[in-house]
């Protein structure tokens, strides 16, 4: 699974061809959440409250990106990089 981001500890990827609806994992420690990327509500797992809030005020910055990812991951292109937060 390509990474896409990654910042304060906290690892943002993608499947290529995952299911829908479009979603991304974010990854920190042991936990794992997926995030929906149009609604940027969690949709499965579990992060502490600040690594969520961190991944939901990151995810809201670059939701276009993120939207053009999953186009990219759907067809099997490249996904690149997407800046972290600072």
């Amino acid at each position: 699974m390509p990474e896409i981001c990654r910042f304060y500890g906290i690892i943002i990827k993608m499947y290529f061809d995952d299911h829908n609806p479009p979603h991304f994992h974010a990854e920190y420690g042991s936990e794992e959440a997926l995030m929906d990327i149009n609604s940027l509500a969690l949709i499965a797992g579990q992060l502490s409250p600040r690594a969520l809030g961190l991944v939901a005020e990151w995810a809201s910055l670059h939701q276009a990106e993120l939207k053009a990812c999953w186009e990219k991951a759907r067809s099997l292109e490249s996904l690149g990089k997407i800046e972290p937060l600072r």
